[in-house]
């Protein structure tokens, strides 16, 4: 058999997927992480994802083999910096901004990750998934937002502090619906910033 007749199938198998436009993409994966919002990863399933985008199961898996796989991919898809350009000149200002634009998301993202919780345990892609969508991009920005408030001299580079801030602020977007019964919104967020993040870094 020749290496090219051995390739065969899976260079029909590369055509077959190269037919999804990536807007029909973006509506499988915004489908399927909707749906795992609303009734939990183990509810959802590749053919009810099917039904409600009115494609054939067939396509799903021929695209994705499984369901983690295809869930992580759609997560990956979805990755966006929610406090990407937060820069008031202060660390005190660039902070409570922070705390606003996570206020806007917080529900949205809390619940996805509520739901993928037990899932994510068992499934190594999907855990890496989860935090290159949702959990390293919004650290990253905010060691940003601190770095500069060093520079600035703001607060001194060896404060103790630094470390957990990141911990704090995407810790208690998730601990609050646990704790409360509710999502924390701006008004929570705010007075979290003011209460407890700004005066673990000496700021006032």
């Amino acid at each position: 058999m020749t290496s090219q007749a051995a390739n065969a199938p899976e260079t029909v198998a590369a055509s077959r997927r190269s037919k999804l436009t990536p807007e029909r993409e973006q509506e499988f994966f915004d489908a399927v992480l909707e749906q795992i919002r609303e009734c939990g990863y183990e509810s959802v399933t590749m053919e009810g994802i099917a039904a409600s985008t009115r494609c054939s199961k067939s396509t799903l898996y021929r695209q994705w083999k499984t369901k983690p796989q295809f869930v992580a991919a759609a997560l990956r898809s979805n990755r966006c910096v929610r406090i990407a350009g937060v820069d008031t000149g202060s660390l005190a200002g660039d902070l409570r901004a922070a705390a606003r634009a996570a206020a806007a998301w917080s529900s949205r993202d809390t619940k996805l990750v509520q739901a993928l919780g037990p899932a994510v345990m068992q499934d190594q892609e999907l855990a890496q998934a989860l935090r290159e969508a949702i959990v390293e991009p919004e650290i990253k920005a905010l060691q940003e937002i601190l770095r500069r408030g060093v520079e600035r001299g703001e607060v001194r580079a060896d404060h103790p502090a630094l470390e957990y801030i990141p911990a704090q602020l995407l810790g208690v977007l998730r601990a609050r619906p646990m704790l409360d019964g509710q999502y924390a919104d701006e008004e929570y967020l705010e007075r979290f910033v003011e209460a407890a993040v700004l005066p673990s870094l000496g700021i006032t």
